[in-house]
C-alpha cells in the first residue's frame, strides 16, 4: 500500500532500524555515570550530536537533542525571548508557521507580548521586505520556517536572515521538513527540527543555539543536555536519529531529483486528468517530495477515505478533515482554494508505478464523490428567470454551499448576482477560489443575520 504522507512522519529509514537495535544494548546506562556503561553511552551520545550538528552546520557544544519537535520550538521560541527580554516583548512570525510557532506565540501574546504575523503571497512564500519592515527595535525574536509543511513552498531563509542581522534580531528557523534534504541557508540563530520527518524516530527534536545569542532556559533548572532539555536522553532513539539523518542527507542529491520528477508528474497531470483542480503552492521553490491541490466540489474527509480505501494514505488542509472545521491556517493564509485538499509526500523509494497508478485511481474517486455530493458535472446554460437569486446553505459544510452556488448561477442572467448565506468559514475561501477558477465575479462579504452573505456576479 503506498504511502504518501511523508511530511507528517517518514517510514523509519533502515540505517535508523539498524543503530537503534545496536544502541538498544551499548546505550541504555546512564550518560552521566563514569563507571563502564556511563561512558559506553556517553560516547554514544556524543558521536550522535557531532554527526547531528555536523548536518545542522553548527557546533556540536551548541545542540541539544528534545522530546520532540515542538518541544525544540517551544523552548527556543521561550529560551529566546527570555533571554532578550530587555531589548523587549515583540515577536515576528509568518502566517504559514506550523502550529507549534504558533501556539508559542499565542502564549507569548497572552502574557503580554506582541507579536507581528507577516502575510504571504498565493504561493506560500513571504516577501523579505515585508518580513523586514515587522522588525522593530523592540523585536526579541523573529521565526521563520524553511519549507512549508503543507504546500511545500521553500521561504527565503537567507534574504531575511540578512535583514535579521542587521537588525540585530536572532532569527529562530524550524527546519523540520526540509533538513533530510540538505542544509538550511546559513544566518539562523536557532534551529529546530524533528526526527521522525526524514525517518528517524519519533521521540527526538533537534534544538541549535549559535553562541552568542542570549538564551534563558524556562522552567526547572536540569543537569542534562545543558539544561535546555530535562530528563534522561533516550540514548538509542538520539543514536538512530543521527545516523538516519547522515544516511538521508548522503543519499538526497540523487533522490530529491527523481522525487522532484515524480512530484512534476503529479502537478501536470492531475488538473488535465480532474477538472476543476487547483494545484497550490510555489511550482519552482519548493520542497522536492510534497505536491497540494484542492478539488472543488468534494468533501476532503471522504476523499481521504476513498483514497485509503483504494490504497493510497495521504492528507489533507480540509476543514472537513479537522476537529475544528475551519480551513488550515496555511491555505487560509495563502487564499486559495481549502475544500477537497489533498498533500501528497513521497517517501524515499517511491516507485514511477506508485505514482501512476495514483493518476489511474484519482479521477475515479473524485467523480465519485462529487456524484455523491450532487456537484454539477458542467455549468449549464440556461434563461434566467431573476436577476438575483439567495441560496441558503446554512449549516451546511464544505463543499456543499460552493456546490448549491455552482447550481444556481446559470439561472440569473449575465451580470446578475448569486448571494450565498453560510456559517461555514471555508467558505470565505473556497466561494472566491471558485469565483477565480469559474471566471465569475466575486463581490464580496456582507453581514448576515446567521454567518455571512456571499455575493457572486455572473460574467459568462
Amino acid at each position: 500500500m503506498p504511502y504518501f504522507d511523508a511530511a507528517s512522519a517518514a517510514p523509519l529509514h533502515p540505517v535508523a532500524r539498524q543503530a537503534l537495535l545496536a544502541a538498544l544494548d551499548e546505550g541504555w546506562a546512564d550518560p552521566a555515570r563514569l563507571y563502564r556503561e556511563g561512558r559506553r553511552a556517553r560516547l554514544l551520545l556524543d558521536a550522535a550530536r557531532e554527526a547531528a550538528a555536523e548536518a545542522v552546520g553548527c557546533r556540536p557544544d551548541e545542540l541539544t537533542f528534545t522530546s520532540s519537535g515542538t518541544r525544540a520550538v517551544h523552548s527556543g521560541i521561550s529560551g529566546a525571548l527570555a533571554g532578550r527580554r530587555r531589548v523587549g516583548r515583540h515577536l515576528v512570525v509568518s502566517a504559514i508557521e506550523h502550529s507549534s510557532v504558533l501556539h508559542s506565540a499565542a502564549a507569548h501574546e497572552a502574557q503580554g507580548g506582541s507579536v507581528a504575523e507577516v502575510p504571504v503571497d498565493r504561493s506560500g512564500a513571504v516577501s523579505p521586505a515585508a518580513y523586514g519592515a515587522e522588525l522593530r527595535e523592540d523585536t526579541a525574536l523573529a521565526c521563520l520556517q524553511s519549507a512549508n509543511h503543507e504546500v511545500g513552498t521553500e521561504q527565503p531563509v537567507a534574504e531575511v536572515a540578512g535583514l535579521c542581522r542587521d537588525a540585530g534580531v536572532p532569527l529562530l528557523v524550524d527546519a523540520a521538513q526540509s533538513l533530510g534534504q540538505g542544509p538550511v541557508p546559513g544566518g539562523w540563530s536557532l534551529l529546530a527540527a524533528s526526527a521522525h520527518k526524514w525517518g528517524g524516530p519519533a521521540g527526538v527534536g533537534l534544538l541549535a543555539v549559535r553562541k552568542g545569542v542570549r538564551f534563558a532556559v524556562q522552567g526547572p533548572a536540569d543537569e542534562r543536555e545543558s539544561g535546555r532539555a530535562a530528563g534522561f536522553e533516550n540514548i538509542p532513539a538520539i543514536v538512530a536519529a543521527a545516523a538516519s539523518l547522515r544516511a538521508v542527507r548522503a543519499e538526497a542529491a540523487a533522490e530529491s531529483v527523481r522525487l522532484r520528477t515524480l512530484v512534476e508528474r503529479i502537478r501536470s497531470r492531475v488538473p488535465a486528468l480532474v477538472p476543476d483542480v487547483e494545484v497550490v503552492g510555489d511550482p519552482v521553490r519548493r520542497l522536492p517530495h510534497l505536491v497540494t491541490f484542492s478539488c472543488l466540489y468534494v468533501d476532503g474527509e471522504t476523499l481521504l477515505h476513498e483514497l485509503d480505501r483504494a490504497g493510497f494514505s495521504v492528507s489533507s488542509g480540509s476543514s472537513c478533515t479537522s476537529s475544528t472545521l475551519t480551513p488550515s491556517h496555511v491555505l487560509r493564509a495563502m487564499g486559495v482554494l481549502s475544500e477537497g485538499n489533498v498533500r501528497v509526500s513521497l517517501p524515499t523509494g517511491t516507485t514511477e508505478e506508485d505514482v501512476d497508478r495514483f493518476l489511474d485511481v484519482l479521477p475515479g474517486v473524485v467523480a465519485e464523490v462529487r456524484e455523491k455530493l450532487g456537484a454539477p458535472a458542467a455549468a449549464a446554460p440556461s434563461p434566467a428567470p431573476a436577476a438575483s437569486l439567495v441560496v441558503d446553505a446554512l449549516g451546511k459544510r464544505c463543499p456543499v454551499p460552493v456546490i448549491e452556488l455552482a447550481k444556481v448561477i446559470a439561472d440569473v442572467p449575465v451580470g446578475g448576482t448569486v448571494t450565498v448565506l453560510s456559517d461555514d468559514e471555508a467558505a470565505r475561501l473556497d466561494i472566491p477560489a471558485w469565483c477565480a477558477m469559474r471566471e465569475q465575479e466575486y463581490v464580496g462579504e456582507e453581514p448576515a443575520d446567521r454567518g455571512s452573505a456571499y455575493v457572486v456576479r455572473r460574467l459568462s
